[in-house]
């Protein structure tokens, strides 16, 4: 069985060379950037750089971020990825409303995943979560948010957190990745930063260079305690299945052998 994705890397596509390392460098998904890691006039460059990539099957999901569908560059960029072997998903940054992702299905059969990125797409979340079913996922560009809504202080992102994680459970689409760490070197920041994306209910992280990667693994795999755990639980659920005290006290019901189950599927795939 299949792991969910955890790492996403994130890759400038007007530098091959450095696509062709994060191939190699361990991500569950590699991300190739067409917008904000390109400058303007490197934007042929990316996106023909990319097609030609993709022109072959990768030895990982490749995904690609295009620039933003309003813009002047999207169009050109969704007509040259068409179709393109190696491609396993596109990435549409800035939506602010469910009408983007079905243009954007209609003309590109490939899975989908929209970033949220204003207070707009926010609002929207749902139904841009539900907006078509080659839509495969939902996460936040924190950084553009914060811009747009003024936020200084990391609690300030509590409320849009909670509220993409609870729109992707509502629509049946996996929870969705944390946006990215951008110190690089911080990596204790970085680990903690993870820790109470878990809690909050993320499932995975968006990184930007190969030393994130390992950190954000350990942050999202359980641990041998919580797989210990979860094995008790449904160890006892098999053997009855009512609600329950176990021999320690902890009291079981369904709900409580549902979370034990998801810990187990994530610790060994499926």
């Amino acid at each position: 069985m299949t792991r969910h994705p955890l790492t996403w890397l994130y890759v400038p596509g007007d530098r091959p060379h450095v696509v062709a390392k994060a191939l190699a460098a361990g991500a569950d998904v590699v991300v190739i950037d067409l917008e904000d890691a390109v400058a303007p006039d490197r934007k042929e460059r990316a996106r023909a750089a990319t097609a030609e990539l993709l022109d072959e099957p990768q030895p990982v999901p490749v995904h690609v971020r295009v620039n933003a569908l309003d813009g002047p560059w999207a169009a050109a960029d969704l007509a040259a990825l068409a179709g393109r072997p190696g491609l396993s998903g596109l990435r549409l940054p800035k939506v602010t409303g469910p009408e983007q992702v079905r243009q954007v299905a209609v003309a590109t059969p490939v899975p989908l995943y929209a970033l949220l990125e204003s207070a707009l797409g926010i609002e929207h979340a749902h139904a841009i979560a539900t907006a078509h079913p080659a839509l495969r996922g939902i996460s936040l560009g924190e950084a553009d948010l914060r811009a747009d809504l003024g936020v200084r202080a990391d609690a300030g992102l509590d409320w849009p957190r909670s509220r993409v994680v609870v729109a992707a459970r509502a629509a049946g689409l996996a929870p969705p990745p944390q946006s990215v760490h951008p110190d690089i070197r911080d990596l204790d920041g970085l680990a903690a930063s993870c820790a109470r994306g878990r809690a909050l209910g993320f499932l995975g992280r968006a990184a930007i260079h190969p030393r994130q990667l390992p950190v954000i693994e350990r942050a999202y795999l359980p641990t041998p305690a919580e797989i210990e755990h979860a094995e008790t639980i449904t160890t006892a659920a098999a053997a009855d299945q009512g609600a329950q005290a176990l021999p320690d006290g902890r009291f079981i019901d369904a709900a409580v052998v549902a979370m034990a189950r998801r810990t187990l599927s994530l610790a060994y795939g499926g």
